[in-house]
């Protein structure tokens, strides 16, 4: 019997989703999802970090996509394109 494996696609805990423009004058955030379920807008990695603390979440490796998904760019992209 030959098995077939399978893409392991993870879904993580938090997922911060692209940049979008505030209101002008207002700076740019990124939409932040825990468990699937939106919780705010995070303007800088801290406010990751912090919105993940808050849920009980503690994140020792912002890069681990077992973790958090950075959809639209990384932990580095914060102003839009």
């Amino acid at each position: 019997m030959t098995e077939i494996a399978s893409p392991h696609i993870s879904r993580p805990r938090i997922l911060v989703l692209g940049v979008m423009r505030g209101r002008p004058g207002s700076p740019p955030f990124r939409i932040m999802e825990v468990d699937g379920q939106v919780v705010g807008a995070a303007r800088a990695v801290t406010d990751v970090l912090e919105t993940a603390a808050a849920y009980g979440i503690i994140v020792h490796d912002l890069d681990d996509p077992e973790v958090v998904r950075w959809v639209g760019g990384d932990k580095f992209t914060w102003t839009p394109h």
